[in-house]
């Protein structure tokens, strides 16, 4: 087994080692999703700490990790009576971004169930994970099926498992880590509020402290064993401070003072519902005890604040996350003068004790490089700055908007997600066939039908139904996939009207909203002067392609032919990396073509390409003026899809209207 890298040799980031310890002294806090940029050590940390954790006893041959002192009483490997147990390191559990749902929970073998009755369980990765901690690496990449489906393992405690009427239960308490790399696309604002803290990781801009990365990775490299026994003393002064704050714990007294602090920080950020306080209250207690105290002072109200709520602020993907600490301060010091006094001092604690009371600020949370609210606001005072030839500057795009839906015709096979018609695995039943490899969902009815008229000759005497393997069938299920919203965006000089163009961001903006709500992959091609570019290839990270547009300069000829061919290329790449994933192109133009020789020609030929690929297709005309040409819509036609106009794009009311692309008119 190889020996994994020291917590305590980890080179700074506190938060994130912060989170992890505190989650280690109350699993209850929720656990920790790290956002950052890659290689800055999330896998590592989190590797690390499972040597920390404490061992537990467990019941001899329980495949669920049952406590011989409290054994549960739902376990399937029971009835297990209470008595001495084997004690064993707690287990850290890695959940694959490929994992399958069987993987994940267990499998039912269907085929026994029916014809034994027997429950013949093979349990899965939370099974496994049982008073562990469950890693999930990548987790914005796991399928949303996957990710409710742990989820609701974490807030419950356990896992159910159900296949037509047989079902099987088993505890499932876990320490859930996630770590992502924002770049590769988002969770949902409802998936992150179920992670308790978050943090966010970066590497270190300082010479020397990464000189001191360098060295102690190199030496560990070289030598694990050895690396490791020179932290031996460190790892087990950690080990006996989380062991020592478990104990603490349950004699933390949580006053009506810091209660009325956490309660009034949650209401002045404006979190939605009551999870972000109980975390916030479990977060503070774990941090006195890990200080070694039993009262809840307000530093740790305001580092569990830092810890519990910028993830909890999100409204849309392209938010920055982050708190305003001046604005938390201020709350904390309006509450500080209610309730019992030792939610008010800071002079208790020995600043030097363990922690140093756990309520140190944390590292700037502003806006990083990349993050939508680093973004320059261009276009806004003074005039636009030439940027080349015949270019103007950036301009800021007009307020996002609920759109239409547009969705691909026909019934995909891609990855799952909320736009165009599918076969998945989750859905609506409208089928069954014969199952190819494992069975997962059992079509019961067409199963029977295909068992009764053989029970005569198999010798059925019994009230059991006799089923064979044969007999089984798989249900078909119709649900919604996800599809690649790829954007041609038009930036000629004829779009660079600024009240024009910001309308455009908008509408393109909102587009990608929609995207992201979809769970789609998007990308961006533009084009403008004497040709096109890719802005930003195929990705999952929406908030990214929006920072791109904010920046989108204008101006040049119109080389419509060129932005089209270039989205074609970008879709033969595409296909030969996720054939299953169908793709809906989106045209943002006036419909005008002027760049390079027989422009109009050549936009023609190159727009039947897509039609001839039978390559779904939506152009939003931007023509205005009370003259129109109709060239948006000739356009649409030669591409086999449909023209809107920026106002058509609007949904009509809340819900908002369907409206699928037509396939050109065989």
């Amino acid at each position: 087994m190889t020996t994994p890298f020291p917590f305590t040799a980890v080179v700074g980031q506190d938060d994130l080692r912060l989170a992890l310890l505190l989650n280690a002294v109350s699993p209850a806090v929720g656990g920790v999703l790290v956002r950052g940029e890659k290689g800055t050590a999330k896998s590592t940390a989190v590797r690390a700490l499972s040597a920390l954790l404490p061992e537990v006893a467990v019941v001899p041959g329980c495949r669920f990790s049952c406590d011989p002192a409290s054994p549960d009483p739902a376990c399937p490997d029971g009835p297990h009576e209470p008595g001495p147990g084997a004690a064993r390191a707690a287990r850290m559990v890695e959940l694959p971004v490929g994992a399958s749902e069987d993987r994940l929970v267990g499998a039912l073998d269907i085929e026994r169930a029916l014809s034994e009755g027997v429950k013949a369980f093979e349990p899965g990765l939370l099974a496994e994970a049982h008073r562990g901690i469950l890693y999930v690496d990548e987790v914005n990449l796991l399928h949303d099926h996957l990710v409710d489906l742990l989820l609701d393992a974490a807030a419950m405690g356990a896992s159910y498992v159900e296949r037509e009427g047989v079902s099987v239960r088993h505890a499932a308490r876990f320490l859930l880590v996630g770590t992502m790399n924002p770049e590769e696309g988002e969770l949902r604002p409802q998936l992150l509020d179920r992670f308790g803290l978050t943090v966010e990781v970066a590497a270190s801009r300082e010479p020397d402290q990464r000189v001191e990365v360098v060295r102690r990775r190199l030496a560990y490299d070289d030598d694990p064993d050895g690396f490791a026994a020179r932290w031996a003393e460190e790892e087990a002064a950690v080990r006996a401070r989380i062991a020592a704050a478990r104990e603490l714990l349950p004699r933390v007294r949580l006053g009506d003072g810091a209660l009325r602090q956490i309660a009034a920080t949650c209401a002045a950020f404006e979190v939605d519902g009551m999870r972000a306080d109980i975390v916030m209250a479990r977060t503070a207690t774990a941090l006195a005890a890990w200080a070694g105290r039993t009262d809840v002072l307000a530093e740790d109200v305001r580092q569990a604040a830092l810890l519990a709520l910028p993830h909890r602020r999100r409204r849309n993907p392209f938010d920055a996350p982050g708190l305003d600490e001046d604005k938390l301060d201020e709350t904390l010091e309006q509450f500080s003068g209610e309730g019992e006094s030792e939610s008010e001092g800071d002079d208790d604690p020995d600043p030097d004790g363990p922690g140093g009371g756990g309520g140190q600020p944390a590292p700037d949370a502003g806006p990083q490089d990349g993050d939508p609210a680093a973004r320059p606001e261009a276009g806004e005072g003074g005039e636009p700055q030439p940027s080349g030839a015949g270019e103007q500057s950036a301009v800021r795009a007009a307020e996002p908007f609920r759109t239409k839906m547009l969705s691909v015709p026909g019934i995909g096979e891609g990855a799952a997600g909320r736009r165009s018609r599918a076969r998945t695995e989750h859905g609506r039943t409208t089928g069954a066939r014969r199952p190819r490899g494992a069975l997962t969902k059992l079509h019961l009815a067409a199963t029977v039908q295909a068992a009764a008229p053989h029970q005569r000759a198999r010798g059925r005497s019994g009230p059991g139904l006799v089923v064979r393997r044969d007999d089984l069938r798989q249900a078909t299920r119709e649900g919604r996939e996800g599809n690649l919203v790829l954007f041609v965006v038009d930036a000629s000089g004829s779009m660079a009207a600024r009240q024009r163009m910001g309308a455009v961001k908008g509408a393109v903006l909102s587009l990608l909203l929609d995207a992201y709500q979809r769970r789609d992959k998007v990308g961006l091609v533009t084009f403008r002067g004497s040709g096109a570019e890719v802005a930003l290839p195929p990705t999952s990270s929406v908030d990214v392609a929006a920072a791109r547009l904010e920046v989108l300069p204008t101006g040049g000829r119109t080389p419509l032919a060129a932005g089209l061919l270039k989205a074609h290329d970008v879709l033969r790449v595409e296909r030969l990396r996720d054939a299953a994933r169908r793709p809906l192109v989106v045209v943002v133009t006036d419909g005008r073509a002027t760049g390079g020789p027989e422009p109009v020609a050549l936009a023609s030929r190159a727009a039947r390409l897509f039609a001839a690929d039978g390559v779904a297709s939506v152009v939003v005309d931007c023509e205005t003026g009370p003259v129109r040409l109709g060239l948006a819509g000739q356009l649409a036609g030669e591409l086999g899809g449909t023209a809107v106009t920026l106002d058509e794009l609007r949904a009509d009311s809340i819900a908002g209207l369907v409206k699928d692309v037509q396939r050109r008119a065989a």
